[in-house]
């Protein structure tokens, strides 16, 4: 019985052993993303299935909490936790890739590159957006759109995926054909990529039109959805997964998670986290391929909203009511807007149709009405919040708040993630296990 039992602990010192450095790395972000975001897409898929719902990375072996406050406040912005998320350092709201004093801090993925993986960055929203921004560029304004997207250039990453850059059409133009004297072939669409992956030494890969940001899932019928969040990670395990001997890293940011959360859209929300889920499983198919090798992490860079499961004394949710919501607040404003002259009557049949919410207004159906932009804006937005209540659902705000967001890991090294951690622990513990340091040094 003893030597059996040294025996088991010997093979089980091995496997850990065995499984000490990844070579696969995948660090999804979900931007804004709180608890109660992800409980709250599990609860509201449960009805709409009519049977329970688990988001993937739920069921991930080991889970934490992690702080997000930024070296300048209790409640930091996505520049600042972005910059934490990349680096492991702390930043004031608003900069990127620097630290608290002005000094220059170099991301896990630029480490990664040094060491010689292959290097991935890839988003729902522009690619020179904050939580991207962070893992390349190093700029004490996130606004500097336009410069933060020439250090895309200057990282010279392998692959770049999501929304267009932001910045005016004839920078982007200049940008992109920088990037092609460069090496990098610019894809637009699945398609495209499917056709010029084999050739491409380096990739940008876009919408088919020039567009800042992917839709929200929710409205995915209303647009030419050529890309989402799972079809660029399945396009960066391909491209990335033989460009180097030494593996690689890809962080995969759900960021408009954070903008539906901004508008207080629970419904778009969970569609949102949905999307991050399955972007998720398709690394998790990865992962089961490549157990000995792979590490895949999931947290969030803040929570946004202050979204709270529950608020009329009732001790209840009523999230089948969510179901009636066909559109993003934001596309409800767009067809409202369109109507421009029209009837009360027609303004009332579009909410109700989109949301099953009746308008506040009380005017008689035949009355005509000038649908403003600022008069779409709101009827939109009520709508959706009367909704929201209707499904006992509340938002504290329409801002970030200082609380807790989740961490989820599973494959190698993923047991160091663990209890109640710092952001900025996250891409220290990540080189730690990979061994990126050493690695860079050998190089």
């Amino acid at each position: 019985m003893k030597r059996f039992t040294v025996t088991l602990l010997l093979l089980l010192v091995v496997a850990i052993g065995f499984c000490k450095n990844p070579k696969y790395i995948f660090y999804f972000i979900g931007d804004g993303m709180g608890p109660s975001h992800v409980r709250g897409t599990e609860l509201f898929l449960s009805e709409l299935y009519g049977k329970e719902y688990r988001v993937p990375f739920t069921g991930f072996p080991n889970a934490a909490f992690v702080t997000t406050h930024s070296a300048s406040n209790g409640v930091t912005d996505s520049a600042a936790s972005g910059t934490a998320l990349a680096t492991g350092s702390k930043a004031n709201n608003g900069n990127i890739g620097v630290d608290a004093k002005g000094n220059d801090v170099y991301s896990v993925a630029y480490k990664a590159k040094e060491a010689g993986m292959a290097v991935g960055i890839a988003t729902t929203v522009p690619i020179n957006h904050a939580t991207p921004a962070a893992f390349y560029a190093h700029n004490k304004s996130r606004n500097n759109y336009h410069d933060i997207a020439q250090w895309m250039l200057v990282a010279d990453y392998d692959f770049f995926a999501g929304g267009d850059a932001k910045c005016t059409n004839e920078q982007r133009d200049v940008l992109y054909g920088k990037a092609e004297e460069q090496g990098y072939t610019i894809v637009r669409g699945y398609g495209d990529y499917k056709a010029k992956a084999d050739d491409a030494k380096k990739m940008m890969l876009y919408q088919k039109h020039v567009a800042e940001e992917l839709p929200y899932a929710i409205d995915n019928e209303y647009v030419e959805a050529d890309l989402d969040l799972n079809k660029i990670t399945k396009a960066g395990i391909e491209f990335l997964h033989n460009k180097s001997k030494e593996g690689f890293f890809m962080m995969i940011e759900g960021g408009k998670i954070d903008y539906a959360s901004h508008s207080n859209d629970a419904a778009t929300v969970f569609y949102e986290v949905q999307a991050f889920g399955n972007a998720i499983a398709t690394a998790y198919e990865f992962y089961l391929e490549h157990k000995d090798e792979t590490l895949i992490i999931v947290t969030a860079d803040h929570e946004t909203g202050g979204l709270v499961l529950g608020y009329n004394g009732n001790y209840a949710l009523y999230l089948k009511e969510l179901t009636e919501q066909k559109v993003s607040v934001n596309k409800l404003e767009a067809l409202l807007r369109a109507e421009g002259k029209t009837t009360w009557g027609k303004v009332n049949r579009i909410v109700k149709e989109n949301t099953g919410i009746e308008i506040r207004e009380k005017h008689d159906e035949n009355e005509s009405i000038e649908v403003t932009s600022n008069l779409a804006r709101r009827i939109a937005a009520e709508a959706i919040y009367d909704l929201d209540r209707k499904a006992a659902l509340s938002w504290a705000s329409g801002n970030h708040s200082g609380t807790y967001v989740p961490l989820y890991t599973i494959g190698c090294g993923s047991e160091e993630f663990h209890g109640v951690m710092d952001n900025t622990d996250i891409p220290k513990t990540i080189e730690k296990v990979a061994e990126l340091n050493k690695k860079r040094k050998k190089r």
